[in-house]
């Protein structure tokens, strides 16, 4: 039982908090306890022959001076309950004296709570010397409660020592934030952004917890304060640095691309941010070809859209040539859709799917005039040729490939057709080619080559695009017979997506892959001046991607 009766001082000047709830809790007026039966006198005797009971205590002085503030605030409660000689008795206790005279009143309730003390006995003490202990009690109660007030009052040096320190941390974030650099490229180019975007989150509850906690103190004490200038200052900087996480939150939700997003991701890789990453415009004269390509998911769809659109795409990124892919449309269509083209591009080149009418497609649409055009392969009754997944443009220094590589579908049904036919073919015809004139392959290849090209490559081992086959297929048939992953050689640590599916509303958090590419032969790798993806632009399930290529 002793254990249970032990309290223990701080070395701090006054009572701890927790120490004055537990006391003050013991010395409720609604609870009447009494001591045992003895007359006032020989308890009080009793009480300090048992000083010397075990209890924690620091310091016995610090003590002293705890009950000489206690009976200064007490001296206005003197004349409202228990008598003078009480009152003197218990302002001259110690700390250990007082604490003794807690034991022992309560020994009667807490012997009967452990089971040595049956009710009825402890029904008789409870009646013995009720008015005279309650009273006794009751002044215990005061003076500790104005304790309790000293202590709060004394802890304001520390508060406003806080606060200070508080005020030091906040400027230093506000000067973080501000810097453009971080902000654009590190705080949400790398793994730590999502981090601190929580940290942010939780800065904000913390603060609204603790405005709130500060409040109700206040209330119970009956003495509410004026805020020192320090903590004005506080909380004008915080309502900045509250309204700056706001403005890096909406920029996070509007730009999803900017936060690394992956499952697994290593130690150095950064979020792809066009507007950081990409290089400087060519000076004036230098002789170059903006070329780009979109799976467009249904063009006559695209077409319609009231918001962004093909059109406003050439507006705004002035390409030569811009290669299409899925456009889902038929023969019949085409001439209907070359009139929506824009002025300027008078050359466009269209391979639609016989086989499945509204399915796959691809086209070539250009400002230059090329020698030559080929669709297909060559190899004539394949399904390389009646599908319109390939469209060849010949230009003066160099072929340039649209294609739409087959999905290997639900199931994986086509995967061995894929891997085995339809990628060595399309191989043979890119090497053919090379013979005379470099190669630009480019277009919707169906492949996340690498892990970095996935949100979760864990999840998709045998998902149609991240098979082992698939990427091995890849890697053998185009990468190591001499072609270029022009992205990721200018990108090699660098998480940028081009393909977020519909049903799970992943584009929103950045959950993508990387399936779109520029390939082209190593002679001319080293003349790219710049390989880049539009994550902003809407409109399909995937977003365009571009090459500028010095001639």
């Amino acid at each position: 039982m002793n254990k249970v009766l032990q309290f223990g001082l701080h070395s701090s000047k006054y009572v701890s908090i927790f120490e004055l709830f537990a006391v003050l809790s013991l010395c409720s007026s609604s609870v009447k306890f009494r001591a045992l039966g003895q007359n006032q006198t020989s308890f009080n005797k009793r009480l300090m022959s048992n000083a010397t009971t075990p209890f924690s205590i620091n310091n016995n002085t610090k003590g002293k001076e705890m009950m000489k503030v206690a009976a200064a605030t007490d001296h206005n409660c003197h004349q409202m309950v228990g008598s003078k000689d009480d009152q003197k008795e218990i302002e001259a206790m110690t700390v250990q004296e007082l604490r003794a005279t807690l034991r022992q009143a309560y020994a009667p309730f807490l012997c009967y709570c452990f089971g040595n003390l049956d009710y009825l006995t402890y029904l008789s003490f409870t009646t013995s010397y009720g008015q005279q202990f309650t009273s006794r009690m009751e002044s215990l109660r005061l003076a500790i409660d104005s304790l309790f007030v000293k202590s709060y009052e004394s802890s304001g040096a520390e508060i406003k020592e806080t606060s200070s320190s508080t005020l030091s941390e906040s400027v230093t974030i506000k000067r973080k934030i501000r810097n453009k650099e971080e902000f654009s490229s590190e705080a949400y180019g790398n793994e730590d952004g999502e981090r601190r975007v929580k940290q942010s989150t939780e800065k904000k509850l913390k603060a609204k917890v603790s405005s709130k906690s500060e409040h109700k103190s206040l209330a119970k004490t009956g003495k509410k304060k004026s805020r020192s200038k320090e903590e004005e200052a506080l909380l004008t900087i915080s309502s900045k640095v509250l309204k700056t996480d706001e403005i890096i939150s909406s920029s996070v939700q509007s730009e999803p691309w900017t936060v690394l997003a992956h499952k697994k991701p290593e130690k150095d890789w950064k979020a792809y941010n066009p507007k950081t990453m990409r290089p400087p415009p060519l000076p004036e004269g230098t002789k170059s070809v903006k070329i780009m390509t979109w799976n467009v998911n249904g063009l006559r769809a695209l077409l319609k859209l009231e918001s962004f659109s093909a059109l406003q795409l050439a507006q705004r990124e002035n390409f030569d040539v811009l290669c299409l892919q899925e456009t889902k449309i038929q023969v019949k269509d085409v001439e209907e859709v070359k009139k929506a083209l824009s002025d300027g591009y008078d050359h466009s080149f269209w391979s639609c799917s016989v086989s499945k009418l509204g399915y796959s497609g691809t086209a070539i649409i250009s400002r230059i005039k090329p020698l030559s055009v080929r669709y297909g392969t060559g190899l004539s009754g394949s399904d390389h040729d009646i599908e319109g997944r390939i469209v060849t443009t010949e230009f003066d220094s160099l072929y340039l490939i649209s294609t739409y590589v087959p999905n290997s579908g639900d199931g994986l049904k086509r995967l061995s057709y894929r891997i085995e036919e339809w990628d060595r073919t399309l191989s043979k015809y890119i090497k053919e080619l090379e013979k005379t004139k470099p190669v630009v392959l480019t277009g919707d290849l169906n492949c996340a080559h690498e892990e970095i090209d996935i949100y979760n490559p864990a999840g998709n081992k045998r998902s149609a695009g991240f098979t082992i086959e698939e990427r091995q297929s890849f890697r053998e048939n185009f990468l190591d017979k001499g072609l270029v992953d022009t992205f990721r050689k200018q990108h090699p640590g660098v998480v940028g997506y081009t393909y977020w599916g519909y049903r799970h509303g992943t584009r929103k958090t950045n959950k993508g892959w990387r399936l779109d590419y520029f390939l082209v032969s190593e002679s001319i790798a080293a003349n790219v001046h710049d390989s880049y993806i539009l994550p902003d632009i809407n409109g399909s399930d995937h977003c365009p991607i571009g090459l500028i290529l010095k001639l």
